[in-house]
């Protein structure tokens, strides 16, 4: 059973406090990770034969921890975010907390990528239904393509993406495109922790400042000082 409250949302019978104080976007919020699942071969990063073909598990999901999701929603009020972009979008997730934060800035958008077409109808269905659709871009197609023009400078973004087998991954690719977008002050969140894009990240000379937050086993936050 799912019930919300003010500013907490209940899972399975847990209470968890947060800070979205709209019960209508924390409905959503909990409808989804009640319905969270892993596939019986454990997902792509298990099951290394199918790790290049996300349409394989186009019916699952995989997204954001709570925790993740409040710590984007009070990172882009404390930006005062207009402008948040996000790969992959999967079933909407992570934008549910990034819309509602700028919603509750006082408006702009939320630019999503999803490469499987059921995700991201998914993405607009759930963002719809939390009343949030108004605020999201979802472009459906590959991020290296999606994410070269984001129509102006960006306050936030957010790097989950699909894990490859070989050569660099997407995180590392998305982010060099993304980077020159970014605005000075402007901060990343990765999830994964891709060696490469760690390796980006964490040279000075990229114009980057970069901690390891302890967080669904790792959860790197940067910020952009040039």
């Amino acid at each position: 059973m799912i019930t919300q409250t003010t500013g907490t949302t209940q899972i399975s019978g847990q209470l968890i406090p947060g800070p979205i104080l709209d019960p209508k976007v924390n409905a959503v919020i909990a409808r989804l990770e009640e319905s969270r699942s892993r596939p019986a071969n454990g997902g792509p990063k298990q099951n290394r034969d199918n790790t290049n073909d996300p349409y394989a598990y186009a019916d699952y999901g995989f997204s954001i921890y709570p925790d993740q999701g409040n710590l984007i929603y009070l990172l882009c009020r404390a930006l005062g975010a207009k402008r948040v972009a996000e790969f992959a979008t999967s079933v909407g997730m992570s934008a549910l907390y990034a819309a509602a934060a700028v919603r509750d800035n006082g408006g702009g958008v939320v630019i999503g990528s999803e490469l499987v077409p059921q995700k991201a109808f998914a993405a607009w269905r759930n963002l719809t239904e939390a009343g949030l659709g108004h605020l999201v871009d979802i472009r459906q197609g590959d991020a290296r393509a999606t994410m070269r023009d984001l129509g102006g400078p960006v306050d936030f973004m957010l790097i989950d993406g699909w894990p490859g087998a070989e050569g660099p991954s997407l995180a590392r690719q998305v982010m060099e495109i993304v980077a020159p977008q970014l605005r000075v002050g402007g901060l990343v969140m990765n999830d994964n922790g891709e060696q490469d894009y760690l390796d980006y990240v964490r040279n000075p000379a990229n114009g980057f400042r970069s901690m390891s937050l302890p967080i669904k086993g790792g959860t790197e936050l940067s910020v952009k000082v040039s």
